[in-house]
């Protein structure tokens, strides 16, 4: 019912900037609270930044100040621009999607490699 693919993702110096992008299939966008994750090798996937069908946005606490998380509703694309990234940055992004009011209904991209060098 709704397809997330990502793109934007690849190698980067550290302190560099790379932009994500998650392009999302179908309409009722506006109706799901958008969400980046990250996985690292080894590690559980965690929350990286969301966005709620309002506006509002909510990081952990390793990104904020360095990530951005904004959507365009009109183009059904939601976007992570990732400034100042660290090595420990380094991780699977997967795009996700959250029916606001039937929550059970969420939707993953297949994820993008971000890969930061030292």
């Amino acid at each position: 019912q709704v397809q997330l693919v990502e793109s934007g993702g690849g190698l980067v110096q550290a302190g560099g900037s790379l932009r994500l992008s998650c392009a999302a299939s179908g309409r009722l966008f506006s109706i799901y609270t958008m969400g980046w994750y990250r996985q690292a090798p080894g590690k559980q996937r965690e929350l990286v930044a969301a966005i709620t069908s309002g506006g509002s946005t909510n990081y952990a606490d390793s990104v904020e100040g360095r990530f951005t998380i904004s959507r365009d509703n009109a183009e059904n694309t939601v976007y992570l621009q990732m400034n100042n990234l660290k090595p420990e940055d380094t991780a699977v992004y997967y795009c996700n999607a959250k029916h606001i009011i039937q929550e059970y209904l969420r939707y993953w991209g297949q994820g993008t490699q971000v890969t930061v060098s030292s």
